[in-house]
């Protein structure tokens, strides 16, 4: 069970693809939100079960129902991949009725030892993929997640090779934005960044995001540059996730499009503002070089946060110490 965020759902599916690979004779069921179905599709051995939050699973009577329903399914053991109050509800009846359970540790004295202001740790901490795997291992599978698989490129649809052309371009996604303005690079500095790869004429960028606001922006960004396409608005979910998994390179916050990225075995670039990957949210399979950080030197606070909700007096230009043609180095470098 693992019913949000967008980045945390996409986390376990590196995990769940090597479950079933390792243990091919055990069927999965992954509880969460009908809107992250598609990220399971393809998954030999694995059932996803939509969760009906606003109606038939909606409070506790709602929990009694879903664990209802799900025991239909004759599960014999039950991993809570979330460890909120929900799936703490759902996990302890499953243990009433006599099943075995495990519970994601979350690590948070960790999180907050390396995110506090004064006499921080300021140290790699397991990643969520390492803490998710520790569960599986509580219920008796041990996972190995260094030889990991992943899907081919999706076969791209009529009516996205519309959109970006089929010419025999690299392709680039970028997603520059991210749920707390301290994660999100200075729109300034991404236009610099974007204006650079724009000049070479075998790149195609292809822009990510969602929101009215947000369309606005990435329309006027790629407005003057006839390889950038903005992306955001004109095609379903599930085909973004086609064509995300045929980008060469992702840049992106930290955030669920990075995620999403990495899930499906492509290459990324993560830039860190407010967060840092040692709180153990670098994307899967990723190399810690390609996770560009601010400048601790100049904001020895750093990181001020875990999630990137708190606002710290002062480092609010601190994703500036990220110069844009390091940025460009990095992506060039990898295509």
């Amino acid at each position: 069970m693992r019913l949000s965020a967008m980045g945390d759902v996409a986390m376990t599916v590196p995990v769940l693809r090597a479950f079933v690979k390792q243990y091919p004779n055990v069927k999965l069921t992954v509880i969460s939100r009908p809107f992250f179905k598609p990220f399971f599709d393809g998954i030999p051995n694995l059932e996803f079960f939509s969760f009906d939050e606003k109606e038939r699973h909606k409070g506790f009577l709602g929990l009694l129902k879903l664990y209802s329903d799900v025991k239909e399914l004759k599960i014999d053991a039950f991993a809570d991949l979330h460890n909120v109050l929900r799936s703490k509800i759902v996990s302890l009846l499953f243990a009433l009725s006599g099943k075995k359970r495990a519970t994601v540790d979350k690590g948070r004295e960790g999180k907050k030892e390396l995110t506090r202001a004064e006499n921080k740790i300021f140290k790699q901490l397991p990643t969520m993929f390492e803490r998710h795997a520790k569960v599986f291992e509580e219920l008796g599978f041990s996972i190995d997640l260094s030889h990991p698989e992943f899907p081919e490129k999706a076969v791209l649809s009529y009516e996205i090779l519309e959109i970006i052309g089929n010419e025999n371009q690299k392709l680039i996604g970028i997603a520059p934005f991210a749920q707390y303005d301290s994660k999100v690079y200075p729109l300034d500095l991404m236009k610099e960044v974007i204006a650079k790869l724009a000049q070479n004429s075998s790149y195609k960028i292809l822009l990510f995001g969602g929101g009215k606001k947000e369309i606005e922006i990435l329309d006027s960004i790629a407005q003057p540059f006839e390889n950038v396409i903005n992306m955001a608005g004109k095609i379903k979910f599930q085909q973004e996730l086609q064509l995300i998994s045929n980008l060469d390179v992702m840049l992106s916050m930290d955030s669920g499009n990075a995620h999403i990225a990495a899930m499906l075995g492509v290459k990324v670039v993560t830039l860190w503002g407010a967060t840092h990957p040692f709180a153990g949210f670098l994307p899967f399979n990723q190399s810690l070089e390609n996770a560009l950080t601010s400048d601790r030197n100049q904001y020895p606070k750093l990181p001020t946060s875990v999630y990137g909700n708190k606002i710290v007096e002062g480092y609010e230009d601190a994703m500036r110490s990220i110069k844009p043609e390091d940025i460009t180095s990095k992506i060039t470098n990898l295509l």
